[in-house]
């Protein structure tokens, strides 16, 4: 074997050398010490930030689930209350319907069938109202509340228990499911 197949062939374990890089021997001079020290605070530096991102992402995640939720609740009130405009329109029908009612006098005259007929009408139209959550607000012989009644006169009232009471709807009242759309006209006794 030549001298430089020598050179050429690997060395054995034994045969490993440490050879101190150009700046001389690392352990006399501390630069082990110093890059161990700048390995752990990269180290540090590297645990920091993936702290920050999952901070960032954990709050991240957290803010699209109440997004989502309110983006949820906004659809559902939405479809709940799309319905409302139409409601408005309709009720002055339902107002019509009971103000024949109250005029016995012309509603009595009518023949029997037809009476039939349009009392069918007027409660297939007030069971739809109801199917889509509209109820109605009758608030007779209640207390007044100028936040749920619209007072349009007051009446004289002879008895104590009547005083602040309402003792007639002149128009009923409407509510969508929990909202009030339209208040009631009423009037509001008062005992002189």
């Amino acid at each position: 074997m030549s001298k430089s197949d020598k050179n050429n062939q690997p060395k054995k374990m034994d045969e490993v050398v440490y050879e101190p890089d150009s700046s001389g021997d690392e352990l006399a001079s501390g630069n082990y010490q110093d890059k161990i020290k700048k390995i752990r605070e990269e180290l540090h530096n590297c645990q920091k930030e993936k702290q920050e991102y999952l901070d960032g992402w954990q709050r991240a995640k957290a803010d699209f689930i109440n997004f989502r939720k309110r983006s949820e609740e906004e659809k559902k009130d939405t479809v709940r209350y799309a319905t409302q405009n139409f409601i408005l329109e309709i009720l002055p029908t339902l107002d019509s319907f009971e103000h024949a009612f109250r005029n016995k006098e012309h509603w009595e005259s009518a023949p029997a069938e037809w009476r039939q007929g349009v009392e069918s009408i007027y409660s297939q139209l007030r069971d739809v109202l109801t199917r889509h959550g509209v109820r109605e607000i009758n608030p007779i012989d209640e207390p007044f509340d100028p936040k749920l009644h619209h007072s349009v006169d007051v009446v004289p009232v002879t008895e104590d228990k009547d005083n602040g009471k309402i003792v007639e709807v002149l128009q009923k009242g409407y509510a969508l499911n929990d909202k009030i759309i339209r208040c009631p006209n009423v009037r509001v006794g008062k005992k002189e």
